[in-house]
C-alpha cells in the first residue's frame, strides 16, 4: 500500500465526516418543501461556511490523488 492510497483513504473519512457535519432540512418534510426555509437558497453563516469550504477543499484534494493513483 503506497502513500495516496492511505491518503486517499484518510481523505475519505475526512469527507464523510463533513458531509454528515452540514446541516439541512430533515425528515421528508424538506423533500416536499414543508421545511423551515422558506427559500430554497440559505446564506451559510460562521461554522457552516467553513465547512462548506473545507468539504470543497478535501473533495478536490480527493480527485487530485485518485488523478495521481492512475498514472502509476
Amino acid at each position: 500500500m503506497n502513500y495516496t492510497s492511505i491518503a486517499q483513504v484518510i481523505l475519505s473519512i475526512i469527507l464523510i465526516i463533513l458531509i454528515l457535519l452540514q446541516e439541512r432540512t430533515s425528515g421528508l418534510s424538506g423533500a416536499f418543501g414543508g421545511g423551515s426555509e422558506s427559500g430554497a437558497y440559505q446564506t451559510r453563516r460562521g461554522f457552516e461556511r467553513i465547512i462548506f469550504a473545507a468539504t470543497i477543499v478535501i473533495a478536490v484534494a480527493f480527485a487530485v490523488l485518485s488523478l495521481i493513483g492512475l498514472t502509476k
